[in-house]
């Protein structure tokens, strides 16, 4: 049976009782936190920076999965491992030398992330993909909560396991971005290891009984 992986969006807590909503992830069946943190740049909006994450930090137990969508994400790596991340995904389109950011990330301590736009085709990975141990498939454009899933995510996640499988790596599929019920199901069989779920979690009349019923549908 695969364990597929349930990592509830921060982005999109009540700020005001973010404690309350930490808690709540802490006693779900949920595996990762996932934390975005923007920087009006690299995408046209801005989420929260280091003091939050290293509040969150300070009461979350289970894995923090930091997602920078950031311009030079370089500068920061050493301080996001200090903040608590345990995975750190920088951007395909904001790093210039991504074998290198890699490596420092690696070097940190930390397990090493790519996230993809829409529009980068993930053939791009293919030179580095023993390097990465997750990569973060972008299922709506970067920068804002609540967005429509783009249905050519399928796809994307179909070829990006082909050349995780035909390269040897162990590298993780993550899609962040629109999921929901209806679609987390076909994105596990198209081969996803982690689902970022977001409104679909904090909208819910009940948050906890959301996150387990997508881990439920996702146990194949």
């Amino acid at each position: 049976m695969k364990n597929t992986l349930i990592a509830p969006s921060v982005l999109a807590a009540d700020f005001a009782n973010l404690q309350r909503d930490i808690e709540m992830i802490n006693n779900s069946e949920a595996d990762w936190f996932h934390i975005d943190i923007m920087d009006g740049v690299f995408v046209p909006n801005i989420s929260f920076g280091m003091p939050v994450l290293d509040a969150i930090n300070k009461h979350a137990k289970k894995t923090i999965d930091v997602h920078l969508m950031i311009v030079d994400p370089d500068r920061y790596i050493a301080t996001f491992k200090k903040l608590g991340a345990d995975v750190l995904t920088v951007h395909y389109e904001a790093s210039t030398h991504l074998h290198r950011t890699l490596q420092a990330i690696k070097a940190e301590g930390m397990k090493a992330g790519v996230a993809l736009n829409p529009h980068t085709n993930v053939s791009l990975l293919e030179d580095v993909i023993k390097d990465i141990d997750l990569v973060c498939i972008m299922s709506v454009n970067p920068g804002f909560g609540g967005q429509s899933f783009i249905e050519n995510t399928y796809k994307k996640v179909q070829q990006l396991k082909e050349i995780i499988t035909r390269n040897g790596a162990s590298t993780l599929i993550e899609i962040d971005g629109g999921v929901t019920s209806k679609n987390a199901k076909q994105l596990v069989e198209a081969g996803a290891d982690v689902l970022v779920a977001g409104s679909f979690v904090f909208t819910a009349e009940n948050p906890t009984q959301t996150i387990a019923d997508l881990k439920k549908l996702t146990s194949l």
